[in-house]
């Protein structure tokens, strides 16, 4: 057999496949779910993932109010904000944040799980979360994904 032959094949953004997913966080693990959302944002669940590509889908969240957390990370971690300022620094629990921005959370969880360059930034753009069962993306037509079923 001619070993020459094979080839390795890096995809690009011509031979990539998009397609939008649908995540129900209803009842779900915070982190669980990121690492799901994260993988399908990255591409790492395609046969044809390159690691400089963004050959990702685009992955929608709905119900982001109504994810879990497990043990006494909803009142003891703490998300940091920095203005700049002196004094500008401020602390918020996920029990804060879920009351005044549910979506927060959610996309915090994923987007430490990108990449922090470039890459991650342009991935971070393919997510769409929603604190509701809504979404306005009816029109691409998202397949629904049960993260249960994921192995």
């Amino acid at each position: 057999m001619d070993t020459l032959s094979y080839r390795t094949i890096s995809a690009n953004k011509e031979t990539i496949q998009k397609e939008w997913v649908l995540l129900n966080a209803e009842d779900q693990v915070l982190g669980r779910l990121a690492s799901h959302a994260a993988k399908m944002l990255r591409g790492k669940n395609k046969p044809y993932f390159t690691p400089h590509v963004d050959c990702g889908d685009n992955v929608v969240i709905i119900n982001a109010e109504k994810v879990k957390l497990t043990g006494k990370k909803l009142t003891d971690k703490e998300y940091v904000t920095y203005s700049g300022y002196p004094g500008g620094q401020k602390f918020h629990s996920p029990k804060e944040l879920l009351v005044k921005k549910p979506t927060a959370v959610v996309e915090e969880a994923i987007r430490g799980m990108l990449p922090k360059n470039r890459l991650g930034r342009a991935l971070f753009r393919n997510l769409h979360v929603y604190a509701g069962p809504e979404h306005l993306h009816q029109a691409q037509k998202p397949k629904e994904i049960d993260i249960n079923s994921i192995k």
